[in-house]
């Protein structure tokens, strides 16, 4: 009976498990709903705004408005980069299910070849920000268009916009000063302003259009569009408009331009005409050139790889890039420098047996004129471009004085203002052959360079800006392509232009430039067939460059030489002597002596800037210098 009794719960403590329960029930009760309140809180006011924006962002969205890249123009106001309206497709790889099925399809629509099709789809693998558009393809035709706007609703994140897309009227002649535009790379995409160049998808590679790229390119602006579900835009909600590019106009006159590379008549080479007293670079040609326009839009391969393999190297810019021995042209630098040392009077004169020896050296720096030239003072020497003169200067001046003067000049330096990709060729010294080769200096190797030859190194834009410091008589410009920036002109004395050249006595600038006339107009001048018929007063020197060295007792003969071992033609001048406004570099390879093929062009440059009211006869001039070939008159 007592067992049952205990069997039996008590009340209370039914009671007291009933109400622990309960409290606990309570407890848990109010602990959820306390959790529930507090995320609710959180989303809604602490994270407010990122939900917001994220809502917003299926309905709004914030597109980049690309700038429009400014004009450049000749110095005339003739326009050599222009913007043509042209249709891009792109895609925003985020908006997109199955990128690969969606790049299959257009390879289909677009009817793309297998090498185009490899390009495409590594365009659209190209890092790029989130949500901004990739460019595919550019200058899409009119049946590209339909077919992509047909299967439309098949490519959800694919656009074709309207843009404008450069454009250089005189591709091939302006290749290499303008240089070009192309699609912005993964590497240069990590470096740029992300706000600035938002939507863009082309820079500046080369030339002008890289080094003035921030003033060219503008700031982009950004626009707030509603869309439906399927991203199509319903309507704009704002706009901030994009900043335009500066327009640029050149120094370059698109006529000289145009002459000069007609000139060179499919020859190699390079011709720079800068105006002495400004800087201002009228023409700077590189021959042959190319079609600049087929980069914008990015080149096929078989055509890259054409250029790339063409024995011309018309992507080569000859005219900053290329290094030439100046030959005999630098013979009146060489007289300015020994006469500011010292070393020689203007009336000091040597006898010329047509050689010159080292003191306790049996081997003979022959004359160019194996016979000699005789008496011969300075400006002879420079009529005449008699070596044995420089030989004998070379050796008094030494090699350090020498460079050091040639160095004043802008001789193995960057000399001009605003040209990308310029090369410093080189000015030989004492301390670069020991660090290049550990080797000491030789007095025969001073013998070299005093003739423009051995080491000694030039490009067609040193040698015209050299040639305008001289007509300056040593006062330094920095060449430059730009004129003016917007409405904003570029000053003459740029920054980091070197110091003016001084000479004891002034008058002597006068009897280099006697010497320099008497190569155009004297009976011995190398010159003097292109001389004839001058209307004003011209200062000029040949000078040949040899493209591999002759053994002591050898003879050129170019008939027996392959074309591309024959010696390179070169030529510079100023004029009028009196008053200069032009100074020419010319420099035509494996065409001969100097005073032939590259006098004639340096003379029809000056021609057609100092007599502007007559249009030069090209075909005149090409039979001229076939008449000169073979004649020898110096180099």
């Amino acid at each position: 009976m007592r067992k049952n009794r205990d069997n039996l719960k008590s009340p209370e403590q039914a009671l007291r498990i009933f109400r622990v329960r309960a409290l606990l029930a309570v407890v848990l009760v109010f602990a959820m709903t306390g959790l529930l309140m507090g995320r609710l809180a959180y989303l809604q006011v602490v994270q407010h705004e990122v939900y917001s924006t994220r809502s917003e962002k299926n309905r709004v969205r914030v597109e980049p408005l690309p700038p429009t890249r400014g004009l450049i123009y000749d110095r005339n106001g003739v326009l050599l980069a222009e913007n043509r309206p042209t249709y891009n497709l792109t895609l925003v790889r985020e908006r997109v299910d199955d990128l690969d099925a969606t790049l299959a399809l257009l390879v289909e629509l677009l009817e793309l070849s297998d090498e185009e099709a490899e390009a495409f789809r590594l365009r659209s693998r190209q890092r790029q920000r989130p949500f901004q558009p990739a460019l595919l393809m550019s200058d899409l035709d009119e049946d590209q268009i339909a077919r992509v706007s047909v299967n439309r609703h098949l490519l959800p994140g694919v656009e074709v916009e309207a843009q404008l897309l450069r454009f250089y009227p005189d591709a091939e002649v302006m290749a290499h000063a303008l240089g070009y535009v192309g699609r912005i790379n993964a590497e240069e995409l990590a470096t740029l302003d992300t706000g600035r160049y938002a939507g863009t998808h082309f820079m500046g590679k080369t030339g002008v259009e890289r080094f003035y790229e921030d003033e060219l390119h503008g700031q982009a602006g950004l626009r707030k569009v509603e869309t439906n579900a399927r991203g199509r835009v319903l309507r704009e909600l704002g706009r901030t408009d994009p900043v335009p590019g500066q327009h640029l106009t050149l120094t370059i006159d698109r006529k000289m331009q145009k002459l000069a590379y007609e000139l060179m008549d499919g020859r190699r080479g390079s011709i720079v005409a800068v105006a002495p007293q400004t800087g201002e670079i009228l023409a700077m040609v590189s021959a042959p050139g190319f079609d600049s326009n087929q980069f914008v839009t990015g080149i096929d391969v078989a055509s890259y790889r054409a250029l790339q393999e063409n024995l011309d190297l018309p992507l080569y810019n000859r005219a900053i890039r290329g290094h030439y021995p100046p030959g005999s042209t630098i013979k009146p630098f060489l007289a300015f420098a020994g006469l500011a040392e010292g070393v020689i009077t203007p009336d000091r004169a040597i006898h010329d047996p047509g050689f010159y020896q080292l003191p306790n050296d049996s081997r003979r720096y022959r004359n160019w004129l194996r016979w000699g030239h005789g008496r011969v003072d300075m400006e002879r020497s420079i009529a005449v471009s008699n070596n044995t003169y420089y030989y004998s200067l070379a050796h008094e001046l030494g090699i350090d004085r020498l460079h050091d003067n040639m160095s004043a000049f802008g001789f193995g330096q960057r000399v001009g203002h605003d040209i990308f990709g310029e090369s410093t060729a080189l000015m030989p010294s004492r301390d670069w052959k020991r660090g290049r080769f550990n080797q000491p200096w030789y007095p025969g190797e001073t013998l070299s360079v005093g003739i423009g030859q051995g080491y000694w190194q030039v490009t067609p834009l040193q040698l015209a800006t050299a040639t305008a410091v001289l007509a300056n008589r040593g006062q330094w410009v920095k060449p430059r392509l730009a004129s003016r920036i917007g409405d904003s002109p570029v000053p003459e004395r740029v920054p980091e232009t070197p110091p003016d050249i001084e000479i004891p006595n002034d008058a002597w600038w006068d009897r280099i430039f006697s010497g320099m006339e008497k190569v155009m107009t004297g009976h011995e001048g190398t010159a003097r067939r292109t001389g004839v018929g001058l209307e004003y007063r011209m200062a000029g020197k040949s000078g040949t460059a040899q493209v591999f060295s002759l053994g002591q007792d050898q003879r050129y003969n170019a008939e027996e030489l392959a074309e591309r071992l024959r010696d390179h033609a070169l030529f510079m001048a100023f004029a009028p002597t009196d008053d200069p406004q032009i100074a020419v570099s010319v420099i035509v390879e494996n065409a001969g002596g100097g005073s032939t093929h590259a006098a004639h062009l340096a003379r029809a440059m000056t021609d057609a800037w100092l007599l502007r009211d007559r249009e030069p006869d090209v075909e005149e001039l090409r039979e001229a210098m076939e008449d000169d070939d073979g004649r020898v008159a110096g180099n």
